[in-house]
């Protein structure tokens, strides 16, 4: 384990030397984020290595508009709001789901067949399943939505919010930040759509992609991978996630993906509108799509809190950089959702890095 971990280092810290200036690498995945702050990763790296979160947190470039959504269905008495227990707390215009106003009208589920149950238990009330998420958890909503379509379970709808990886990476060197040298790919994401699906980065924009899982060992071999690569002047995608995360991906479960969605643009905390890059219902579907249901504008604008979660979504800012870093944002009071997401930039600074 020390000799792997020496030559990684070493790695870094020639490809450092060998051009001269700092490199800047990605970590897209929330969880990269924790796990390299809570294993101490970023204080053994050479100083010319500079780690970026980006937006791999569901939770956290959820757009603000989407909360205050939830929050007005969840004032409608005729409504019950099905959500994980990471959105409870993501403050709004009327404060959060947790909040005594709305608690009543809200439960915590474990999955997407748990909410279509409240449905199927609770036939008075029309229940919204709060549908965050990545790849990773967009084809258990598609397994939902099939089955009460199959059931005819007319009280049961989704507020879609699953987004897709690429096109936010893609956004973020199109201009939102340019700077980043190469991606720390995500590993859950890559088990649904493969680690293939990063060549068009590796390619179009000449930077490298590698898949990694959450063990330190893998999290440090994968920067030292990107780290070669930029030392040689080459750019493809290689995964050292190999025990999981396979070029192609999980067919079937992409199969689920596009026979339940279609790609639509979407609105990004801290991107903006992107083309392509969330999940809508199908128009055979429409009847479980809570924004046509309800009325609500999927691309709404809505006034930001005043945290910068946005810009440390794109690694345009250290959380610290917030004027409302660790003073009126806390994790008791949280202002942004990433001091709320337990995969949330700000969170993992406030708990692993304030005192440093």
């Amino acid at each position: 384990m020390l000799e792997r971990i020496y030559k990684a280092q070493t790695i870094m810290a020639n490809a450092c030397k060998k051009l001269g200036r700092q490199i800047n690498i990605m970590e897209v995945c929330g969880t990269h984020t924790v796990s390299i702050f809570r294993n101490g990763i970023r204080w053994t790296l050479p100083d010319g290595l500079n780690l970026l979160s980006g937006p791999g947190c569901p939770v956290c470039v959820t757009d603000q508009a989407y909360i205050d959504a939830i929050l007005s269905l969840a004032q409608r008495d005729d409504c019950l709001i099905a959500t994980y227990g990471d959105m409870i707390r993501v403050p709004g215009k009327g404060g959060s789901l947790e909040t005594d106003a709305f608690k009543n009208n809200v439960r915590i589920v474990l999955s997407s067949e748990d909410a279509l149950q409240l449905a199927r238990d609770n036939k008075e009330k029309i229940v919204v399943f709060v549908a965050v998420g990545f790849e990773t958890t967009a084809p258990a909503t598609a397994v939902a939505v099939k089955e009460a379509s199959k059931e005819n379970i007319d009280n049961f709808c989704i507020l879609c919010g699953h987004k897709l990886v690429v096109p936010a990476m893609e956004t973020l060197l199109s201009g939102k930040n340019d700077k980043i040298d190469g991606f720390l790919c995500p590993g859950h994401v890559s088990t649904i759509i493969g680690y293939g699906a990063f060549e068009n980065i590796a390619k179009q924009y000449r930077r490298p992609c590698v898949v990694a899982g959450f063990e330190p060992m893998q999290i440090i071999e994968g920067l030292a991978e990107i780290c070669r690569q930029l030392a040689e002047g080459e750019s493809s995608v290689k995964s050292v996630y190999t025990a999981a995360v396979c070029e192609k991906g999980n067919q079937k479960a992409q199969k689920i993906i596009k026979d339940c969605f279609d790609h639509a643009q979407g609105r990004w905390r801290g991107l903006g509108n992107i083309d392509k890059s969330t999940l809508k219902l199908k128009k055979q579907y429409s009847r479980f799509d809570a924004y046509i249901r309800f009325g609500i504008d999927p691309l709404a604008k809505s006034d930001e809190s005043g945290c910068r979660c946005g810009d440390v979504l794109c690694g345009l800012i250290k959380p610290a950089d917030c004027p409302l870093f660790a003073k009126d944002c806390t994790p008791t009071k949280p202002v942004g959702p990433c001091m709320v997401s337990s995969e949330g930039t700000c969170a993992a600074y406030y708990k692993y890095e304030r005192r440093k």
